[in-house]
């Protein structure tokens, strides 16, 4: 393989370019050794502006464009190894400058390691409490910019992979640009923070999780009936129904073994040494030139079964972990995770800001059929009021055989899933002259199934109608030759009426 151009770009509120590590010498000399050749002056170790509020992703991709025309020829091209949120700034500068072209993308690979491709659940915590989070941040205040697309739900974020769900297969190919995303599942204790459990949630590396970063999401469209009246003269409108569905080209995600988000000890990028000797480092470099190998759709296709049948494997072998600490032992049960963000408008396109959404499972839609430890998280995005993103236990949901402990012991008895799985909406205003109706989606096996999948994300708009009561605007006919009186043409008390605008 002739010599290859290597860009590393960086994650989150990052100030020094020695958050690189040992990487980019240690890939170099393993390169070497299977037959790549990468010289010194061909590794480009990009730095951005993420600290600043005015800095937004839009900004920080028009700059790498121009800093690549400082350093890298025209029509030549290079391998792009990003960290956390680096992974978002590249996707969104090849969507930006290279969406629409016919020509040639000047960026052959994109390998994520641990990117924020459907953003993180700390992004909520502001620029205060996430400044002193060493396993993300390095010591400054992280930019509000930033961090606002990195919030679970973000308009950004979802246009961006709505995008990629739709539109991603026709970008994966040998003149445009093989992506890849590499990922741990394990928690660095010592990094852990007590005051936030985010940073030990179980699906994730401490700040990323599995789900969010997987770039195989799925698109699930949900719209409400036209309502009509019922025998006792109120609008119903009680089904949703599934107007389209979609899921994103196979894109090759590998799960590496006893690897955090961040960190000298456990950190996907940080603890990587350059000494070709340090075992700890061999499995990502080694996953990191399997994706640098990749030259047509045959390896690409070849490399995400490998990578399918590695991460099962890793994830089995990492089932249950066993923490020694002073007194007893602290065990977890790492099961894989699903991330399902809701967006709920209105058939307007306004958001619907004013809603309960219950899930529901069993031949009668009801709440408590759901598993128990099925439920992991729940958050609101806090500029975006209308987006509502779970994050779900997948294994527990689809069912789960009995877990042992390495005694035999069994630790959790089998769990035998949902089985069904729908949703029910009760949107507000629920009265007035402008309202929604409750509705629901039957729990049924196929549901469940589109819905939730291992280690991914699924976005899901549900559309509601929008009843507007007939009494906003009247015509009222002038009754004889004078106007209105004062009181004969007062409107002010009028209240909703039976009728709704067809």
């Amino acid at each position: 393989m002739s010599a290859i151009k290597v860009v590393f770009v960086h994650g989150y509120s990052v100030t020094n370019l020695d958050s690189y590590g040992e990487l980019p010498l240690r890939l170099r000399a393993e390169a070497a050794a299977a037959g790549i050749s990468i010289q010194v002056e061909e590794i480009f170790l990009g730095r951005y502006i993420s600290f600043d509020d005015a800095v937004c992703l839009d900004d920080i991709s028009k700059a790498f464009q121009s800093a690549l025309a400082d350093v890298i020829p025209d029509k030549s091209r290079f391998v792009c190894i990003t960290h956390s949120t680096g992974g978002p700034v590249m996707r969104n500068w090849w969507n930006m400058f290279y969406k629409t072209t016919s020509g040639i993308c000047p960026m052959s690979h994109l390998i994520m390691l641990a990117p924020a491709n459907y953003g993180s659940a700390l992004a909520q915590l502001g620029k205060g409490k996430l400044s002193r989070l060493a396993s993300w941040v390095q010591g400054v205040e992280p930019g509000q910019g930033v961090l606002n697309w990195l919030e679970l739900g973000s308009m950004e974020a979802w246009e961006l992979n709505k995008d990629w769900i739709f539109n991603g297969a026709d970008k994966i190919a040998a003149s445009n640009t093989y992506p890849f995303v590499i990922i741990g599942q394990d928690i660095d204790r010592k990094l852990y923070d007590v005051l936030n459990s985010y940073t030990g949630e179980l699906g994730s590396d401490g700040v990323m999780r599995t789900a969010a970063a997987n770039l195989q999401a799925r698109y699930i469209l949900l719209n409400q009936d036209v309502p009509v009246k019922d025998a006792t003269g109120n609008y119903t409108a009680e089904k949703l129904k599934v107007a389209d569905f979609k899921q994103a080209t196979n894109t090759p995600l590998r799960v590496l073994t006893k690897k955090s988000h961040g960190g000298e000890t456990m950190g996907i990028m940080r603890s990587v040494k350059k000494d070709v000797t340090n075992d700890q480092s061999t499995e990502t470099i080694n996953a990191i030139l399997d994706c640098i190998k990749v030259q047509n759709m045959n390896d690409y296709s070849a490399l995400y079964t490998q990578f399918a049948t590695e991460t099962q494997a890793v994830q089995a072998s990492e089932k249950v972990e066993v923490e020694k600490v002073s007194i007893g032992n602290h065990t977890y049960i790492h099961d894989k995770f699903s991330m399902v963000i809701f967006r709920v408008t209105d058939t307007e396109g306004r958001d619907v800001t004013d809603f309960d959404l219950i899930l529901t499972a069993g031949p009668n839609d009801d709440p408590n059929s759901l598993p128990t430890g099925f439920f992991a998280d729940r958050q609101v995005n806090s500029l975006n009021k209308n987006v509502l993103t779970y994050f779900l236990n997948y294994d527990i949901m689809n069912g789960s055989d009995a877990i042992t402990d390495s005694t035999g012991k069994v630790i959790r008895d089998a769990i035998p899933g949902a089985q069904m799985l729908g949703f029910e909406i009760k949107p507000r205003p629920d009265n007035g002259f402008v309202r929604y109706l409750p509705c629901k989606i039957d729990a049924k096996p196929d549901m469940l199934d589109m819905a939730l999948h291992p280690n991914g994300t699924t976005m899901i708009d549900i559309c509601l109608q929008r009843v507007i009561n007939k009494e906003v605007f009247r015509l009222e006919p002038l009754q004889g030759n004078d106007m209105p009186s004062e009181t004969a043409g007062n409107f002010k008390d009028t209240k909703p009426g039976p009728d709704m605008v067809a």
